[in-house]
């Protein structure tokens, strides 16, 4: 099972680097050929791949009705306005993915009894659109989840509930409030992913499980970071909070300090120290604050030959200190650290 966890986490935190797919990966080079017969004039059913239904990227105005037998269905690129009524008759308890990516769908035009009777679904992808609340299908079996670049500003609490399933969360690019998120991510269990970057949190979102290893919240409003919050998350390894309006007031004393964490960014705020962070650190963003200090208890509570901090890569450009700022015993707290950048 470490083998495939290891894994899962590798894929997870590359799609969360590159931001947004490019879905020619979905694209398998075997599939090329001519079209089945049973496809919608406007779309390409390869023959040799006849669970697939391509229609991205043919300015089509609305989703076109879906025969029996597809599983995937590409839509994104297009100039969708409208998800008509009996559209997806064919394939409600069939359809695995639906990519309907950069369209100009909003929640007016979508169909009662559209994607709300998709039970199967594993994969919906609804960015840049302009949705302003999240479409969510009733299947049992989501497992990503992704409505980057809309206008969401409300995600009532309760609607992932029954998503036993969900691994990946992408809502960046959103008009989400702290109060609007609430409620929205309890009772997942399997969560590993989720990305609120780029909307109008306050702080941290509420009621995430324990199952969470990535959680990015940069480009926000966020001041404060709750006391206790991370020793709920056992299970994070990768935090970022970049780019926000953290203070020192805001953030009580070894709030960091947990032994899963192996990544925190908390560039571009306004610090004017170093939080005290685990000795398991081993990346550290800092650029862009105000610090002024540089103490060597906020890595190293205790230095031996077996306790020292594992930080390899510590980022403190753009703040007021400088490489003559650090003591001179440092390097025997940071004796892994290859990289410490002040310039």
């Amino acid at each position: 099972m470490f083998p495939l966890r290891a894994t899962l986490l590798a894929v997870l935190v590359s799609v969360a680097l590159c931001q947004y797919d490019d879905y020619e990966e979905y694209r398998p080079a075997s599939m090329l050929g001519p079209s089945g017969p049973n496809c919608d004039r406007e779309c390409d059913c390869p023959i040799n791949f006849p669970t697939a239904m391509y229609c991205d990227s043919r300015k089509l105005k609305v989703v076109p009705m879906v025969p029996r037998g597809i599983k995937y269905l590409y839509l994104q690129n297009n100039q969708i306005e409208e998800i008509k009524a009996g559209v997806f008759d064919n394939v409600t308890d069939e359809l695995r993915w639906l990519v309907l990516d950069n369209n100009q769908i909003t929640n007016a035009k979508i169909a009662k009894g559209t994607i709300d009777k998709l039970t199967a679904l594993e994969k919906l992808f609804f960015s840049y659109n302009n949705l302003t609340e999240p479409v969510i299908p009733p299947s049992k079996f989501l497992d990503e989840l992704k409505m980057m670049h809309n206008k969401i500003s409300k995600f009532p609490a309760g609607l992932l509930a029954d998503k036993e399933n969900l691994t990946s969360v992408n809502l960046q690019h959103n008009r989400l409030t702290s109060d609007a998120i609430g409620g929205a991510f309890k009772g997942l269990k399997k969560l590993l992913s989720l990305d609120v970057s780029h909307n109008k949190l306050k702080k941290l979102p509420a009621g995430v499980p324990s199952s969470l290893e990535i959680l990015y919240a940069d480009f926000n409003d966020i001041d404060l970071v709750g006391a206790g919050y991370l020793n709920k998350l056992s299970s994070l390894q990768y935090l970022r909070i970049s780019h926000n309006k953290l203070v020192d007031s805001g953030l009580p004393a070894g709030v960091f300090n947990v032994t899963s964490l192996l990544e925190l960014d908390l560039s571009f705020n306004k610090l004017q120290s170093i939080p005290e962070i685990n000795e398991q650190l081993q990346q550290f963003y800092l650029q862009a604050n105000e610090i002024n200090k540089f103490e060597l208890t906020s890595f190293c509570k205790l230095v031996t030959v077996v306790n020292f901090s594992h930080l390899k890569h510590l980022r403190l450009d753009a703040n007021q200190i400088t490489h003559g700022s650090m003591p001179p015993d440092y390097s025997t707290c940071l004796r892994q650290a290859s990289d410490i950048m002040f310039d």
